[in-house]
């Protein structure tokens, strides 16, 4: 029996474990191959919640450090996760490492690896975000990539302008949305004992997170979108989940708490866990500036009103309706968004079929010593 790849898939955090989820489950259930999971980030920090559900059982946990709320606390924090993760990967000892995306965390992930030689395997490359140090974060990562799984085509053009080889872009769809349909499923009873309370018959999801290209970390636009919010009808439940771990956060929640104080259709989570996906389906809008509501929301026909600069530049679909980050476009955004007609949307981030073309690459992958030596390919550009 030829011997099994073991891959080794890294979450930092609530932003990526929907993703990487699915992918596990396939690792660890072919016989072909032996999936690890390591956790690290806000993964052990309960500020900011961990969507881990204790299913699958974590193989190494290294925990990342935030001593204050500025750059240079995340700075400190990357530089714990990166000598943590050189020593969980020297015990753990896998063949590769699968990464997902754009955080300050996961380059120091990317680090690890590269200075262990271990084959880098990289989800989310080309994506573009340009209000948002990921920006800079993702594309770097994907030059330490030996293996590209991409979730659109536009993604793998970009990687090829980089100067990526072309047999190393795999262009596979979301992962997260082979779970989509089984997660809406979910009957109401059981959706609410993991709430913790009802779900009324008109809610919004809401999900804001720093902007780290922002002068101000995003503030005045998490304001004007709380106050478009404010005065909703109190029959519309706000579900909110806390901004993440980038610089800017603590004012973002400091300025929540005082939003939210009294308002009783108002409830606020660190994270929303398995119930995050089961809620959207149930929700008539998604507002803020999270990726999920560009790459997951679609697929439930559910509009997306994506607030100011983080997101600018994705990929987005007809589900999906920018404004800047002011009160009155905001407002204006939000009434179209939920008069909008968007039966037979598409959403350009794949079809739910992602894992078995991730499976199968990872399932083929050349010997290490031909995935690391990388070469840089030239491309022919027009006035050049």
């Amino acid at each position: 029996m030829a011997k099994r790849v073991t891959i080794c898939v890294v979450s930092s955090g609530r932003a990526d474990y929907g993703l990487i989820r699915p992918i596990l489950d396939a690792l660890r259930a072919d016989p072909r191959t032996v999936g690890q999971l390591l956790l690290t980030g806000t993964h052990a920090d309960d500020r900011f919640g961990s969507e881990a559900d204790g299913r699958l059982q974590a193989d190494a946990l290294v925990p990342m450090p935030l001593d204050g709320d500025d750059a240079a606390a995340a700075a400190r924090g990357a530089a714990a996760v990166l000598t943590g993760v050189v020593e969980a990967l020297e015990r753990l000892a896998p063949d590769a490492v699968l990464i997902v995306g754009d955080r300050y965390e996961i380059l120091a992930v990317a680090q690890a690896a590269m200075l262990l030689r271990l084959p880098l395997i990289h989800l989310g490359g080309g994506d573009v975000t340009e209000g948002a140090i990921d920006e800079g974060i993702r594309h770097a990562v994907s030059k330490l990539a030996q293996v590209h799984l991409v979730t659109h085509t536009e993604a793998a053009r970009r990687l090829r302008q980089l100067g990526e080889e072309d047999w190393r872009i795999h262009t596979v769809g979301n992962p997260s949305l082979d779970s989509l349909t089984a997660a809406a499923a979910l009957p109401d009873a059981a959706l609410e004992r993991l709430l913790g309370r009802p779900v009324g018959a008109d809610n919004l999801l809401v999900c804001f997170h720093p902007v780290t290209l922002l002068s101000d970390g995003g503030l005045s636009e998490f304001e004007a979108m709380l106050a478009v919010l404010g005065d909703l009808p109190a029959s519309t439940h706000l579900w909110v989940t806390r901004p993440n771990a980038d610089p800017g956060h603590e004012g973002l929640n400091r300025h929540l708490e005082g939003w939210a104080e009294g308002r009783a259709n108002v409830s606020i989570h660190a994270a929303l866990g398995p119930a995050y996906l089961p809620l959207m389906a149930r929700c008539r809008a998604v507002v803020g500036n999270s990726s999920s509501g560009l790459t997951e929301t679609p697929s439930l026909g559910i509009p997306t009103v994506n607030v100011g600069a983080r997101q600018q530049g994705r990929l987005a679909g007809e589900t999906v309706f920018h404004c800047a980050g002011e009160v009155e476009a905001i407002r204006a955004a939000l009434t179209r968004a939920t008069a909008a007609d968007l039966a037979g949307a598409i959403n350009p981030y794949g079809d739910g079929k992602t894992v078995p073309r991730i499976l199968s690459v990872l399932t083929s992958l050349p010997e290490r010593d031909v995935l690391m030596h990388k070469r840089f390919i030239d491309i022919e550009v027009a006035g050049g």
